[in-house]
């Protein structure tokens, strides 16, 4: 049988085989007002401390079995800044002196006054809590860092979205994301998983709008053999799946009426019962729901459960359109088409002072999702076509890499000298190129603008 963990809340944890030098101490510190558990053995001392336990331990060092130089070195090989004072004998000073090279906190040769016990306990347990506050600290900066690289933006907006990702993660509850289509709920989605206790438990996603009604509930619920005509084999539904992890329910608003009920009771119970069985089976995971909907509304209409939609707003947590994130545009407008131009292995193209004016111009009505779309599409050298007004490029012609690049650049630059320029500058500012190097494009390609046609 395991021995228990070594109780969080003790401050002081003291070992020593001698019974009454265990007592005396024991009381000296527990008058002191600190918690203290006394053990007469070393063994397996370490293996029980719980992680980051905020305490000090003081331990003699000649014992039977483990003692306490053994004990430190363990106790250094599972957390080298827990303060670790030895308790020494005359004969034993060099020892000590050793052991405090190798990291113990102090020593104290017997026979030693209280206060001197008291004072060093205090030090440590001072240092003790330092320690921790910089390691929760650390980790509070790691998290906000690693929510910053998945949810770029510096918009007030997108600031307050990262905060609420990050104390959510924290918290293993069920969430419901509102947003418009294209706002990044999928991200968001992840975002929590990742850097959630779940992180290494699956993320399974499934967009029930996508789904047709006929499949929505062996989909999730999972099926046995023969439940219906052409379930020839048992299914694992996307609810079984995503056990030890977190399932991503995209679109809940077009699940149906009697799918919500057994929603419902999933969420209530943590059990699913596949279509055609008679087992429950119990569900450890987290459910991330998202709808494009007011869902209080849709539920007003009778169009979604009333007690579905409370059970589900517990954790509510808003997506900002792009339209509220006007400082953001630009920045993830880069993004994207760097991560277009490494993927493809392009030529870094930037957008001119008009295309971004034109950017930050745009309503957005795709979101995010249409701004990754047209980063990507500048990105393989496309005119920045926002209002989808202009006719499609030609493919690019047949024949090696180099010749098709050739080609599709002859494209792209024959289609902006079709559109209205009155000069090689404003071609040149359209396609984010230099003047020098369009007039050399222009020679390349047999192109030519007019008069105009002169580099400067």
């Amino acid at each position: 049988m395991t021995a228990p963990l070594i109780d969080a809340q003790c401050q002081v944890l003291l070992i020593d085989d001698d019974a009454h030098l265990r007592q005396a101490l024991g009381q000296t510190l527990d008058l002191a007002g600190l918690r203290v558990s006394s053990l007469a053995d070393a063994r397996g001392v370490a293996a029980r401390l719980p992680a980051d336990w905020p305490g000090v331990v003081v331990s003699d060092i000649r014992m039977p079995g483990v003692d306490g130089l053994e004990l430190l070195a363990q106790l250094q090989a599972r957390d080298a800044q827990l303060p670790v004072l030895l308790i020494t004998g005359h004969g034993d000073v060099p020892m000590a002196v050793q052991a405090m090279r190798s990291g113990a906190f102090d020593f104290l040769e017997k026979p030693f006054a209280s206060e001197d016990l008291l004072g060093s306990v205090q030090r440590a347990l001072e240092l003790r809590r330092l320690v921790l506050d910089n390691r929760n600290l650390r980790l509070a900066l790691a998290d906000q860092r690693a929510v910053q690289g998945r949810l770029l933006g510096q918009s007030p907006a997108l600031c307050r979205l990262r905060e609420q990702v990050a104390a959510l993660a924290a918290i293993d509850t069920d969430v419901l994301l509102l947003g418009e289509t294209g706002s990044g709920k999928e991200v968001v989605a992840r975002t929590l998983h990742e850097l959630s206790a779940r992180a290494k438990g699956p993320f399974v996603a499934i967009n029930a709008g996508a789904l047709a009604e006929s499949v929505v509930e062996s989909e999730l619920f999972g099926h046995e053999a023969g439940a219906f005509t052409g379930a020839s084999k048992r299914r694992i539904g996307k609810f079984e799946f995503a056990n030890g992890g977190t399932l991503f329910l995209d679109e809940i608003e077009s699940m149906s009426l009697d799918v919500q009920v057994k929603l419902l009771r999933l969420l209530q119970e943590r059990l699913v019962e596949r279509l055609g069985g008679n087992q429950l089976i119990p569900l450890d995971i987290r459910v991330i729901a998202a709808s494009k909907e007011d869902l209080r509304q849709a539920a007003d209409q009778g169009r979604f459960r009333a007690d579905l939609y409370y059970r589900l707003n517990v954790a509510p947590l808003r997506i900002p359109p792009l339209r509220e994130r006007g400082e953001d545009i630009l920045l993830l407008f880069h993004q994207f088409a760097e991560q277009a131009r490494e993927r493809h292995g392009l030529p870094a193209r930037e957008p001119s002072a008009e295309q971004r004016a034109e950017l930050l111009r745009h309503a957005w009505p795709g979101n995010v999702r249409e701004l990754q779309n047209v980063a990507q599409r500048f990105a393989l050298g496309m005119p920045l076509d926002l209002d989808g007004s202009r006719a499609p490029l030609p493919a690019p012609a047949a024949g090696g890499l180099g010749e098709q690049v050739d080609a599709y650049e002859k494209a792209l630059i024959s289609a902006e000298l079709a559109r209205p320029h009155s000069s090689l500058r404003s071609v040149a500012e359209a396609l984010g190129l230099p003047r020098k190097t369009l007039h050399d494009k222009l020679r390349k390609h047999g192109l030519s603008l007019g008069e105009d046609d002169e580099p400067g």
